[in-house]
């Protein structure tokens, strides 16, 4: 780690994801490749052209919530209040010892709480007025989640939620370590959190005309690169982690799980939806953040990969890698693990950063699943194929793309 630069310590993760509401479990899933992309079994989604996706289940069973609460808010903020908890005990923080003024809450999603939303719009016009629930107001809201971890554990310092499509809780990660650096909090719980598999949500996913509509068999539909790819599988999850300073961290002799070292973020603006195919911006958000870090392209030992499986998403992707890392892009690991387990919107930034954290301390790269015809645009990389391969990985580069030209780009480093 570069001790000129501002790093900024991970020191707890919660996750809750289609293969794993714990983070062992989730691991040992991810370096197995076992595929959590199954068909949608909530309702009948036979009717939707994508009717599969990565489904959390079994979330009570982890659950500190109360059944009173949770009958006031939509999955994606429980799910975000058992992350939040889960991150909280792994680092090992008793907020009872700390100044709730000076702790902050930076979160990312991309579509809100649909199923709380759409429930409650429906009752509308069933029942009139008297049958919507007081509290539909406030629980479909994209700031929601962080609301509900603010009153829950009566956390009262500068927060913030992003909404920047896929790329949401990346940027609000983003956005967080530079509050931490300004020496404004004492830590903040940042990441993403997004359920998608509502009704009326997975509509909005399939008309957005990015996901794969191959459900036959459902755990081979999502091959970013491939040939064949015909869009992203949608996920449902949150992942969050406690920020820190380093020294904050050793104070508390609590062990540093990795760092934060640079962050870069650009838009493309050519359209409403697709990228631009040059990938010029994306190689300069990858530029920013490397320069952030105080690294050279030559230090990256793993590449996490948005994965749009897109056309105008894997080539400019592909071609803005091969633009920064030039010679060592044949080289460098890189895989999109999002494929074992579905592409989680707005959270799956916050996600894809805790798989390369784990990918840091384990040496070991999860696989890209279903890449069996490699489409020759997206050629020129080392991606990791079918099953994890071990790789001394000390520092790590994580992308993710939102509609519309969004590109944030984050530097990790092993401690």
């Amino acid at each position: 780690m570069n001790k000129n630069k501002i790093a900024i310590a991970i020191s707890g993760i919660g996750i809750v994801a289609p293969c794993g509401l714990d983070k062992k479990v989730f691991w040992a899933n991810i370096k197995a490749g076992r595929s959590a992309i199954k068909n949608i079994d909530r309702y009948d989604s036979s009717l939707y052209p994508s009717h599969i996706g990565g489904q959390v289940h079994e979330l009570d069973a982890f659950s500190h919530v109360s059944s009173r609460l949770l009958q006031k808010i939509d999955p994606f903020s429980h799910m975000a209040l058992i992350a939040s908890e889960m991150a909280l005990k792994d680092a090992s923080i008793d907020l009872t010892q700390e100044n709730l003024n000076r702790i902050g809450i930076f979160m990312g999603n991309a579509l809100g709480g649909w199923l709380y939303g759409e429930t409650e719009l429906r009752d509308l016009y069933m029942e009139g007025r008297e049958g919507v629930s007081p509290y539909m107001a406030s629980a479909w809201f994209p700031a929601a989640p962080q609301g509900q971890v603010s009153i829950y554990y009566g956390i009262k310092g500068y927060s913030k939620t992003i909404v920047s499509d896929r790329a949401s809780s990346l940027m609000a990660i983003g956005h967080a370590i530079r509050v931490l650096a300004k020496g404004k909090l004492d830590f903040v719980l940042a990441g993403g959190m997004e359920a998608p598999m509502s009704p009326y949500g997975l509509l909005c996913c399939n008309t957005s005309g990015q996901i794969s509509k191959a459900n036959v068999p459902s755990e081979e539909a999502y091959k970013p690169f491939d040939k064949k790819r015909d869009g992203f599988v949608v996920g449902e999850g949150a992942a969050i982690m406690i920020l820190e300073s380093p020294e904050r961290a050793k104070k508390r002799n609590k062990e540093i799980l990795g760092f934060i070292t640079g962050y870069g973020t650009t838009c493309d603006g050519v359209d409403r939806i697709k990228a631009n195919p040059d990938g010029h911006e994306l190689a300069r958000a990858i530029r920013m953040a490397l320069e952030d870090a105080g690294l050279t392209y030559k230090d990256i030992d793993y590449i996490s990969l948005d994965g749009a499986a897109t056309l105008e998403g894997d080539v400019s992707e592909v071609r803005a890698i091969r633009e920064v890392f030039k010679e060592r892009a044949t080289v460098i690991p890189a895989s999109a693990p999002k494929t074992i387990f579905g592409n989680l919107l707005g959270a799956s930034g916050a996600v894809d950063m805790v798989v390369a954290l784990l990918v840091m301390q384990h040496s070991l790269v999860p696989p890209t699943l279903n890449l069996k015809d490699l489409d020759p645009e997206c050629a020129g990389l080392n991606i990791v194929r079918d099953k994890a391969k071990e790789y001394e990985v000390k520092r790590s580069l994580v992308i993710s793309r939102g509609r519309g030209g969004i590109n944030a780009v984050l530097v990790m480093e092993k401690v």
